[in-house]
């Protein structure tokens, strides 16, 4: 009886920036299993411009070292190819390809040993008024570093970089017209919803304070009708994620 959990990817956050998920594949195969491929489709569409810097290649105890060392290595291949292939990662120039084989401590589940490990790291955000120039009407640009009390439209005082940052892109653009997007997590779509539109209106405030025209401001609150991820969240992060505050372009 096959088990469930080693034919899912598994994401593994490692004591340093960089990260690790793991890839499994079926006995004897080069091509991950079916589970795996959408999960890895999955992660690629929601980590987009992580950087790749190294494939590791596993296989079960069955057979030669060297049959099994060729065999890891055609995984690999196969999995740099379905990274490659997505425009939104980025290859690492100096990526490591390492084959390994059944040479390493197996798990007695032998499932769990068939495998690809993807290590990479996220780049640091790219700054807002890059994103901003290279928008255009429509676009969504999630404002970052952005962070409110608990329930509340009041905003924390760390978020102050990240609102002088959006200021000084304001000023810089005066044909700039943008509508400010509140989201909350962690509800039902059919709940009331008074928060996602006031944190929206407090970031519209600070510019209006600041002098920047209203004729050039809008702003709306969601709710929890435009998750990034499915309500209920599986974890803090998809909570903090789906929890945002975006800017669409109106005008550029």
């Amino acid at each position: 009886m096959k088990l469930k959990f080693f034919l899912l990817l598994f994401v593994t956050v490692s004591a340093f920036s960089q990260q690790k998920i793991e890839v499994f594949f079926d006995f004897n195969e080069d091509m991950p299993n079916e589970n795996s491929v959408v999960m890895l489709q999955k992660w690629m569409k929601e980590n987009p411009k992580v950087e790749i810097v190294k494939l590791s290649g596993y296989c079960d105890s069955v057979d030669v070292s060297s049959y099994n060392k060729k065999l890891s290595a055609r995984r690999i291949n196969t999995v740099f190819a379905i990274l490659k292939d997505n425009e939104n990662m980025i290859i690492s120039e100096k990526c490591m390809l390492e084959p390994i084989g059944k040479d390493f401590k197996q798990s007695k589940i032998q499932a769990e040993n068939r495998k690809v490990v993807i290590y990479f790291q996220k780049g640091k955000e790219e700054a807002l008024t890059t994103q901003v120039k290279k928008s255009k009407k429509g676009d969504l640009i999630k404002l970052n570093n952005i962070y409110f009390f608990n329930n509340s439209d009041k905003i924390v005082p760390k978020s102050e970089p990240t609102l002088q940052e959006l200021l000084a892109v304001m000023k810089e653009n005066p044909k700039l017209k943008i509508e400010i997007q509140g989201h909350i997590c962690c509800k039902k779509i059919t709940d009331p919803d008074e928060v996602s539109p006031a944190r929206a209106k407090a970031i519209y405030d600070f510019l209006i304070q600041n002098k920047i025209d209203k004729k050039r401001l809008s702003y709306k609150g969601f709710g929890a009708t435009k998750p990034l991820h499915t309500i209920p969240e599986k974890s803090k992060q998809e909570e903090d994620e789906n929890r945002r505050v975006e800017i669409m372009i109106v005008e550029n």
